[in-house]
């Protein structure tokens, strides 16, 4: 099917800072950025190499226009009526997901406006999440006779089973305060300081060991899905790895000197 998005426009656009601080803009704003088949491609293809980059730090996640992501593209899903097609589209839409817990650098979704079904998903699988006090969130399939049976996997790694079912059979939107409370997100922050929030996270980030972020985020997702003495036996060894990294020596020698550590936060080793 084809789309509008102006001649030569990117699906996604892509900026990058002399910090490694990467910036992804979802880029079909008339169609307030909704996951058709092209935009998880671009969106794949830049997880992909960002993943693969050494120089990338942290990943700023956002939309453009009036809303952050609306989910799946509805029109382009009825004019391919086949099971097959799908199976297909939500089994890529999940492996997107996944990248995004799987890349070893933290990932910040920038919320400003709507993000309903897969793109209350896509909030979900964000590391960390600053919304503006004018976002809205909503699991909103059933509303077209389809469950966010997709969109719930994440909403339940983020909330409690019972807000996230009731928002699910209900369809009904939760504003920035209450999505803030069931821990969907981490801050919330009127619209003109949604940029100078964000930045706040990302500084707090960039000073910290690239290395230790990114052991620690792989080993935070893995032991989510364990059981608790399985979940200690992989967070010791880590730990234990970690412990032989040049940062944490270095770090564990300046805080024993009553010093601050001179970690290189350029880049992920």
């Amino acid at each position: 099917m084809e789309e509008h998005v102006g001649a030569g426009e990117p699906y996604v656009v892509r900026e990058v800072d002399h910090r490694g601080v990467v910036s992804l803009t979802l880029n079909r704003p008339r169609q307030f950025n909704a996951l058709s088949e092209e935009m998880l491609a671009a969106l794949q293809s830049e997880l992909d190499a960002i993943a693969a980059d050494p120089q990338a730090r942290v990943v700023v996640l956002a939309g453009a226009g009036k809303a952050f992501c609306a989910g799946h593209d509805l029109k382009q899903m009825q004019a391919h009526p086949e099971q097959s097609y799908y199976e297909d589209l939500f089994d890529r839409c999940s492996q997107m997901m996944l990248t995004i817990q799987r890349m070893p650098q933290p990932v910040i979704a920038r919320v400003h406006g709507i993000a309903t079904a897969a793109g209350c998903q896509l909030v979900a699988m964000c590391d960390l999440a600053v919304a503006s006090t004018e976002a809205r969130f909503a699991v909103s399939g059933i509303n077209v006779g389809l469950f966010c049976s997709t969109p719930s996997v994440a909403l339940s790694r983020n909330i409690g089973r019972k807000a996230a079912f009731e928002m699910l059979v209900t369809g009904a939107f939760i504003d920035a305060e209450t999505a803030q409370r069931l821990g969907l997100v981490n801050r919330v922050v009127p619209p003109a300081e949604l940029d100078a929030e964000v930045q706040r996270l990302v500084d707090a980030i960039l000073s910290k060991p690239a290395e230790s972020i990114a052991i620690g985020k792989s080993l935070f997702y893995r032991q989510l899905e364990l059981p608790i003495e399985e979940a200690y036996r992989i967070a010791g060894q880590t730990m234990a790895c970690n412990m032989m990294e040049p940062c944490a020596q270095e770090g564990v020698a300046a805080f024993v000197e009553k010093r601050p550590p001179a970690w290189a936060t350029s880049e992920r080793v």
